[in-house]
């Protein structure tokens, strides 16, 4: 069994207890913005982030890592793979690893919350979930099939036919496991200009598929894989056209009150609620730079946009793996994979179901997202029972395009996280 350890002794104890409003919280006073055009690759960096992540002196206080119980470290060889990532150079500041079963947890931490401090990271810390938040939306439009306010064969046509015609016959269960076709508006050559100029620009988060309305669809609908921020987009506008409420009061109606998520929300501008874990571009040998509120989430609203902890999206991610408001024929749909990885790619073999992957490693199959944004990088992962879960959180970006050794790296660790949720053996026998 997991995780005989007690409960993570920073979280409050009524943390999951269900709301009828969000908690007001406070931010912190605007921080300057740093200067983009100081360091160019520090400006090359982030215009190469927005397109991978498809949106795709500091002086570092004393590291801190440690398995949270009665008795400390529960997995010792797990905590010191997560204190040597954060001691690999070009590794993030901070990381944060949450192992939960039958309501009890063992919480890893290595580095510290916020460069300078001292303080580790916390399961209460704030942090910018990025693609992880395409799950978010993934619940929200399976929800709304399973009630048959949404079909999963509903088309761009019927319920968006504003946008271009070229695009009518795409469906939701294509953009929700990423074979629409649809160009990412990400990568638009103007989207990148206008968030280069001013990354702090707030986009209409409605429009922002405007950027490549112009363009034709990728491939053929259904005939291939392709991760495209454009299509959560898409999925949070469809559930709009269908209910006629906001994405965002959606979110609260079907997931947040749910599960009980009173630290998850979905802003529009760059502030994060206190606490937060800070997020750091790391660009060796130069020192870190704070970045964690030099981008707004406007221009990535649905796709990436989510503001979470890893207390919360612990709890999201049991949900949501395990069903969340859908019955077997949904539920059958929602697991139906294609070849395809998320973005960055998480442990093991990679396949996208409706808004979710399956991870298929040496030691079993769990199912989640990853996410990755300039300072944070996200694996949040359960089984198909809804009682374990897994999420590991970095304070900087790791990706492929970024740092691949040290993404490789990460799926390895990865990896012996999720045989510890299940219980496995972490290394192959002879």
């Amino acid at each position: 069994m997991l995780g005989l350890a007690a409960a993570d002794p920073t979280a409050p104890r009524d943390a999951h207890r269900l709301q009828e409003a969000p908690v007001p919280v406070r931010t912190r006073p605007a921080a300057p913005l740093p200067r983009l055009g100081g360091r160019s690759s520090l400006r090359r960096s982030f215009v190469a982030a927005v397109a991978a992540v498809s949106l795709t002196g500091l002086v570092s206080g004393p590291a801190h890592a440690g398995g949270e119980g009665p008795h400390g470290p529960v997995d010792p060889e797990l905590r010191r793979g997560l204190q040597a990532l954060v001691d690999t150079p070009g590794g993030p500041p901070g990381a944060i690893a949450v192992l939960t079963a039958g309501g009890r947890s063992e919480v890893y931490r290595a580095g510290t919350s916020r460069l300078g401090s001292g303080r580790p990271p916390r399961t209460t810390d704030h942090m910018r979930i990025a693609s992880t938040a395409k799950a978010f939306s993934g619940s929200v439009a399976l929800q709304l099939a399973e009630r048959g306010t949404l079909g999963l064969d509903d088309t761009l046509g019927r319920r968006l036919p504003r946008l271009p015609a070229a695009w009518h016959g795409v469906t939701l269960r294509q953009l929700l496991n990423h074979t629409s076709g649809l160009p990412d508006y990400t990568q638009a050559p103007a989207f990148v200009a206008e968030l280069t100029a001013d990354p702090r620009r707030r986009f209409d988060s409605r429009r922002l598929l405007d950027y490549v309305a112009g363009d034709p669809l990728r491939f053929r609908p259904g005939s291939a894989y392709r991760y495209s921020n454009s299509d959560n987009i898409a999925v949070a506008l469809m559930a709009e056209a269908a209910t006629g409420q906001r994405y965002e009061k959606l979110l609260a109606e079907l997931v947040y009150r749910p599960l009980g998520l009173r630290d998850t929300s979905l802003p529009q501008g760059y502030r994060l609620p206190e606490p937060y874990l800070h997020g750091y571009a790391v660009d060796p040998p130069a020192a870190p730079e704070d970045v964690s509120t030099v981008l707004g989430a406007s221009g990535v609203w649905a796709s990436g946009g989510i503001v979470s902890t890893p207390r919360d999206l612990g709890a999201f991610i049991r949900g949501y793996a395990g069903g969340l408001g859908i019955g077997p024929e949904v539920r059958r749909q929602q697991l139906t994979f294609v070849a395809g990885s998320s973005e960055p790619a998480g442990p093991g073999r990679n396949r996208s179901g409706l808004a979710v992957f399956s991870y298929t490693t040496r030691c079993g199959t769990v199912y989640g997202h990853t996410g990755n944004f300039p300072g944070y990088t996200q694996f949040a992962a359960g089984t198909k029972d809804g009682k374990r879960s897994l999420t590991v959180s970095l304070t900087s970006q790791v990706n492929s395009s970024t740092n691949p050794r040290l993404l490789a790296t990460l799926r390895e660790l990865q990896e012996d996280f999720v045989c510890r949720l299940l219980d496995r053996t972490r290394r192959p026998s002879p």
